[in-house]
């Protein structure tokens, strides 16, 4: 795959299928529980909707008119405070090695700079090394315990990041 025929882009609403096939096949490789995680988020389903709100964004990666990937950010639901969370950020097997991950960081955090968040967290699993390396890298630190309510009582690694 040449990295120059993908595209990081802001969602659209036909993208919308491709991106929960895309999530929901890569938590199935993973192994990731079905209930308590994004897998069951109804958002899935509605993706351009639910991140056409203020303060919200979603991107995608794309080849060849098929989504191999995507991110986004969005306030931290049930939280008080200048939070926002990293969402959604899964990569078919296709998209991995290349850099995007990293590329896709950098895109997310500086959407949520730009609308004033002053902290990003994210929440994942315990045997996803790539992705928590990922995040250790670009400045995410181990917290003891989750921030807000996003229903992924699954996910047990929680992290933050000062913006």
């Amino acid at each position: 795959m040449d990295k120059d025929t993908i595209v990081i882009r802001e969602i659209e609403q036909r993208d919308d299928p491709k991106i929960a096939k895309a999530i929901r096949s890569v938590l199935i490789e993973m192994g990731v529980p079905k209930v308590g995680t994004a897998y069951e988020d109804s958002a899935l389903d509605c993706m351009t909707e639910t991140y056409n709100q203020p303060r919200k964004i979603y991107f995608v990666v794309e080849k060849d008119g098929a989504i191999i990937g995507g991110a986004g950010i969005s306030p931290l639901d049930n939280y008080e405070g200048n939070v926002c969370e990293l969402q959604k950020m899964y990569f078919m097997p296709e998209a991995r090695g290349k850099g995007l991950g990293s590329e896709m960081m950098q895109k997310c955090l500086a959407f949520a700079k730009e609308v004033g968040f002053e902290q990003c967290y994210l929440e994942t699993m315990p045997y996803m090394d790539n992705a928590r390396k990922l995040y250790k890298k670009v400045g995410f630190e181990f917290i003891d315990q989750p921030m807000g309510d996003t229903g992924h009582y699954s996910c047990t690694v929680w992290m933050l990041k000062d913006l």
